[in-house]
């Protein structure tokens, strides 16, 4: 759907982004992973039209980019911009035909989306007499009001409660499922594992990581597994040997605990639960994956990048 090779961007001869490349593809989710100042911004606007890169090209749909394919794309800045005195339904059609929808057309997408959340109500109503969230909910119906085959979102759960983060995550969901690409920028981590299929840090405008969201967290695992169990904590601990050191314990009820331990060695798990068995009654043993979170911190404040800034 949608691939940037080797884009390089700075402005006062400080660079913002350099020599990024990647691939998004058809009906997939894509997490954009950084911390404030990246360079994450900047490409989205890069992809956007709304500026142009120093080197490198951009394809959408094997065609270079141009401005004809922006009414394909659907774009959430994270500075939110919504005309307080217009109302919903004049703030859709005022965006929808910028995205080359008739005022029928824009009308008609926008009576769905409001049906479908049950928000009818609030057609005309003007945006200053919105709440955030709402104004929010409004701004993303807005994006998507023109049925954009790739769809890039800037921090689209600020603003939302839990309940309306689940709306929308819901909605994105079904979006992949129709054959829709989406660019997700984001610092909720809890997000990007629950939706994203791949993804990408970049930090000071370089790529850091690429992959799989799962291969990710499995390629910085460290051999940590949590163990639930019946049994005397004591008997648990002396079936242990040496290949194994036990990080963290908590008590869960009376002879019921849950340990974190750490495997050392070339010991595997079939050879852990051979151990315990005997001793404890084992309730629950799984390996323990990093978090995004986890990955993202330790990537970021990891060996930093020595090269020179242009």
């Amino acid at each position: 759907m949608l691939e940037l090779d080797s884009i390089y961007k700075s402005f006062y001869r400080k660079r913002a982004v350099a020599d990024i490349s990647l691939k998004v593809k058809e009906g997939e989710i894509y997490g954009l992973l950084g911390p404030n100042g990246a360079g994450k911004s900047t490409l989205i606007r890069i992809i956007n039209k709304i500026i142009q890169q120093d080197k490198g090209f951009i394809s959408f749909k094997g065609q270079i980019l141009s401005s004809k394919h922006l009414n394909e794309i659907g774009y959430l800045p994270e500075e939110r911009g919504l005309y307080k005195s217009m109302t919903v339904e004049q703030q859709a059609i005022f965006l929808g035909r910028l995205r080359g929808l008739s005022k029928n057309d824009a009308k008609e997408s926008l009576r769905y989306w409001l049906q479908k959340f049950e928000i009818e109500a609030w057609k005309d109503k003007r945006i200053e007499e919105l709440s955030k969230g709402m104004a929010q909910k409004v701004q993303f119906i807005c994006t998507v009001l023109h049925k954009p085959h790739l769809l890039i979102l800037d921090e689209p759960f600020s603003g939302f409660d839990p309940i309306n983060i689940e709306l929308i995550r819901k909605e994105l969901k079904q979006m992949r499922a129709d054959g829709k690409s989406i660019i997700l920028s984001t610092h909720n981590m809890k997000s990007v594992e629950e939706i994203c299929d791949r993804g990408m840090i970049v930090h000071k405008g370089v790529k850091k990581l690429e992959g799989n969201i799962t291969t990710l967290r499995e390629d910085k695992k460290e051999g940590i597994f949590a163990i639930q169990f019946q049994g005397n904590m004591i008997a648990f601990a002396n079936a242990l040997w040496t290949g194994y050191e036990i990080v963290d314990k908590e008590v869960l009820a009376d002879n019921r605990f849950l340990v974190h331990l750490k495997m050392r060695g070339e010991n595997e798990f079939n050879d852990l639960l051979a151990t315990l068995i005997p001793h404890v009654k084992i309730e629950k043993a799984e390996e323990i994956l990093p978090s995004m979170e986890d990955v993202f911190i330790k990537e970021v404040n990891g060996p930093q990048n020595t090269e020179d800034e242009a």
